[in-house]
């Protein structure tokens, strides 16, 4: 008797987890669509990781890894489940410029040589999504990741590949979470001479700069033809405001 019981509140337990994910899946909420709940995880995650950065290394860096894995998981998830939004797409990306923004401000202290380096790297990136994440909305798509193809190359081929997207991020990404872990040690020593030891974390930072760089250029791209695309709207809806007059 107690063994029926017990295997019926199982089944009760089991059916009431189910009928929860489904829910969870037809909501019409915005607010809890499973890419945007993705992303309160990633905002979680991101704020541990700055309040360990300047102590806890490790913790820091495999928080805000972390962070950033899960940034491609909520777009995957998005298109799986028919909840690309535009509140998604704007959450993602302030996200992903917050948390790089946050690193800069450490890095600049760490390195304040290259403060200069960190804060222009930062505008540049902020403001080029920024520009371009406001076209694409005011354009009415609902990602800026939707582009016209007849628009820049470059940037075509870097949202309409994913491999080479996620190339770019992820080295970007990496570069800097190895010149911040960079400030505590080198890592496990590679090569070695005298007294000179070149660890992995310096081979990392080395093997993805190109990326970095390349990154860069392209945020100035974004800049760029955002700015020319806005510059566009503009000049159309005043020759549309003179036509009606």
């Amino acid at each position: 008797m107690t063994s029926n019981v017990s295997t019926n509140e199982e089944v009760i337990t089991e059916s009431s987890r189910t009928n929860s994910s489904k829910s969870i899946l037809k909501t019409n909420n915005i607010f809890f669509f499973v890419p945007n709940i993705i992303g309160y995880v990633r905002v979680f995650i991101s704020i541990v990781s700055f309040y360990f950065m300047s102590s806890h290394p490790y913790i820091a860096i495999i928080c805000y890894l972390t962070s950033e894995f899960l940034d491609a998981l909520d777009g995957h998830a998005a298109r799986a489940l028919n909840q690309c939004t535009k509140f998604g797409a704007m959450f993602d990306m302030l996200i992903d410029r917050c948390s790089t923004m946050c690193l800069c401000f450490v890095l600049a202290m760490f390195y304040p040589k290259w403060a200069l380096f960190f804060q222009l790297w930062a505008a540049i990136d902020i403001a080029s999504h920024w520009l371009h994440l406001h076209v694409a909305t005011i354009k009415g798509s609902d990602s800026h990741k939707k582009i016209d193809l007849s628009g820049n190359p470059i940037l075509r081929l870097y949202y309409t590949s994913r491999k080479v997207l996620f190339t770019l991020c992820a080295g970007n990404e990496l570069w800097f979470s190895m010149i911040y872990i960079l400030h505590f040690n080198e890592g496990p020593a590679v090569l070695s001479y005298g007294d000179y030891v070149v660890g992995l974390w310096r081979v990392l930072l080395y093997s993805v700069t190109p990326i970095m760089i390349l990154k860069q250029i392209i945020s100035l791209i974004h800049l760029y033809t955002a700015a020319l695309d806005m510059a566009a709207m503009d000049e159309a809806e005043r020759e549309n405001t003179i036509k009606t007059k």
